[in-house]
């Protein structure tokens, strides 16, 4: 795995390599900034590559081209995992991807956030955002549990919540392959033990993870991206409930599948090497 430091320049050139329609002034039909993403990606590949030292393994299961979801666990009280998802498919992919996001929609009520999120490609969590996105061949990151995912105390770490039905729903209308893939560590970087709750009203939030050290700030945790193989169902999204679930379960499935394949790889590494991996 790489551990150089990526310089401005480095980063630079993989998001001038992005497969985008940027124009002359560097941005694209949905706003998306190359010097906003470069911006991003520097301080983002430095989280990645050196403070939270992620290993990816089955990136070669994320089509190089056209349109995907990658689907998966969310965990650890703040938004690191989608955060270092993103950053695996700029720095892993050869040629490297963007994964735009779906935001929580209480984001949009910050302006300054906001404006970044729409200028790195991450767009507020609408049906019709996520539609036209797969319709131009983008890559869309999920995670149909939602804030809920997040929101999970370390007592039920790895655990997953209910996922929402809308994005097989999606995947089907638009024929597009989803792609499992199991985040490691999160829980571990951030063990939320309680909720902030009337001070998460005040800003609009859902909550304000609280952990045992009180700051809610990720510890420097190793972790791990496990992608697997692409999914592809029959139909069109107006398939019966009880279809469209049975879909939903299957997804699910394999990306408990995946979580469980990488806590015995974590396993096996704190064995072999004696210490934190």
């Amino acid at each position: 795995m790489p551990t150089k430091l990526l310089t401005d320049d480095e980063v630079l050139e993989r998001v001038k390599a992005l497969e985008i329609p940027f124009n002359r002034y560097g941005l694209d039909p949905y706003g998306i900034s190359q010097e906003h993403l470069a911006q991003f990606f520097t301080m983002l590949g430095w989280l990645y590559r050196h403070y939270f030292r992620v290993r990816t393994f089955g990136i070669e299961n994320v089509p190089a081209r056209g349109r995907a979801m990658v689907v998966g666990n969310h965990s650890g009280g703040l938004p690191v995992d989608g955060a270092m998802i993103l950053t695996s498919l700029l720095l892993e992919m050869d040629p490297p991807r963007l994964g735009q996001g779906m935001v929580e929609k209480f984001a949009s009520r910050w302006p300054f956030v906001s404006h970044w999120f729409s200028r790195v490609g991450q767009l507020t969590g609408l049906p019709e955002h996520a539609e036209r996105l797969l319709e131009d061949d983008r890559l869309l990151m999920v995670f149909p549990e939602g804030a809920r995912g997040t929101g999970k105390l370390y007592r039920d770490k790895y655990k997953l919540v209910r996922f929402g039905t809308g994005f097989v729903r999606l995947a089907l209308k638009t024929k597009t392959p989803i792609v499992p893939f199991a985040f490691i560590g999160g829980e571990e970087a951030i063990p939320t033990v309680f909720h902030l709750k009337r001070a998460a009203r005040l800003l609009g939030v859902p909550y304000i993870p609280v952990a045992p050290y009180l700051l809610p700030i990720p510890m420097p945790i190793k972790c791990q991206i496990f992608y697997g193989e692409a999914m592809t169902f029959e139909g069109d999204g107006t398939e019966d409930d009880e279809v469209i679930e049975g879909y939903v379960d299957a997804v699910q499935e394999r990306i408990r599948e995946l979580i469980e394949q990488g806590r015995v790889w974590r396993r096996h590494e704190l064995s072999t090497n004696g210490h934190s991996v």
